[in-house]
């Protein structure tokens, strides 16, 4: 809904926020239109989304950008990297600035019923957790009662933060700033005892501590933060290219294929599930109004999920997080494909 004159007035008085509707595959008409896909990260984090000493943005939700992007257009290449503070990531993408949020960005109910926005699918299984110095002695988050706690106001983290401590009749006093490298830099300046925040995110930034070793991520986890990319609500058929792409991903591990063996196993396999994954057979493809070979330009672009979280937040990185709930379902993780058929 497009509001003018008196009605946006009263609406900005209330603090309501209208996004702007698209028609049916308006998304994907100007994606291809413009050549270029606009992808709305995070404005740096370790493993997700940094720019490197070039200036070139590395991380797994940079390479999803990237994954999109060739599926789209063909070209990995074609990514306006747009970075993003927890609280402009969803005015960014209700007002059509983006065209997909990929920023670590948990999945949750009242998000996905409230925002004009639709959640579409998994992409990382995280928890909260709480970062402390080392000569604290904290062992368990219950030990922190009157701490300074620094976390991202319009994050999942302030809630469950507040929650946790109410629940257990302790207080603590937040330290609220938008961008996460503000709260690290005020957690090894003293200015705050801990930060509360996901996980994955906490490795990410003690990763660049000037002393790491000197920072302790608590092993307690107390909420589901599951991380996934976000589409405005009103075009059904972009919601289904974000999900499906994603999708591919994860089918690709499954089927052991990967960024080196896809072109061939393309040309070779009999198997009816890579040739439709790979657009030997352009059944999904066409399901997608894409090219045939949307999938194969995906995983030859970034590698199936398994080479993604690998190369980006793996063991044998500086972030160097196990697995864990991120394995393939059938090695005891959360990670499953629905069938691409």
């Amino acid at each position: 809904m497009r509001l003018t004159g008196w009605m946006a007035a009263v609406a900005a008085g209330l603090g309501i926020a209208f996004s702007a509707p698209a028609m049916a595959g308006a998304t994907l008409d100007g994606v291809r239109s413009r050549g270029v896909l606009a992808c709305g990260v995070n404005v740096g984090v370790a493993g997700f989304s940094l720019p490197d000493s070039q200036g070139v943005w590395r991380g797994m939700d940079a390479d999803l950008c990237r994954a999109v992007a060739a599926a789209v257009l063909g070209d990995p290449n074609k990514v306006r990297f747009v970075p993003l503070t927890a609280v402009q990531r969803f005015t960014a993408l209700q007002s059509g600035e983006i065209d997909v949020l990929i920023r670590q960005t948990t999945l949750s109910m009242t998000r996905d019923t409230t925002l004009g926005l639709r959640l579409t699918i998994a992409n990382l299984y995280d928890g909260h957790g709480f970062m402390v110095r080392r000569d604290a002695n904290i062992t368990n988050p219950r030990e922190m009662d009157g701490m300074t706690i620094c976390l991202s106001p319009g994050t999942t983290n302030e809630l469950v933060t507040t929650d946790y401590f109410r629940t257990n009749n302790l207080s603590f006093t937040p330290v609220l700033q938008e961008r996460m490298q503000d709260n690290a830099a005020s957690l090894q300046a003293g200015r705050c005892d801990a930060i509360g925040t996901d996980a994955t995110q906490l490795a990410a930034l003690r990763s660049q501590f000037t002393n790491p070793n000197d920072y302790v991520i608590l092993p307690e986890r107390f909420s589901k933060e599951p991380y996934g990319p976000v589409v405005r609500r009103d075009d059904q058929e972009w919601f289904d290219v974000i999900r499906w792409t994603i999708s591919a991903l994860i089918n690709a591990e499954e089927l052991g294929v990967t960024a080196a063996n896809a072109e061939e196993m393309r040309r070779t396999s009999t198997n009816p599930e890579v040739r439709r994954l790979l657009g030997a057979d352009p059944l999904l493809g066409n399901a997608l109004k894409l090219d045939p070979a949307w999938a194969y330009n995906a995983i030859r672009a970034i590698g199936n999920y398994g080479e993604l979280f690998e190369r980006t937040l793996g063991p044998n990185t500086p972030i160097g997080l196990d697995r864990g709930l991120n394995r393939l379902w059938t090695n005891g993780g959360l990670m499953y494909s629905w069938p691409m058929r």
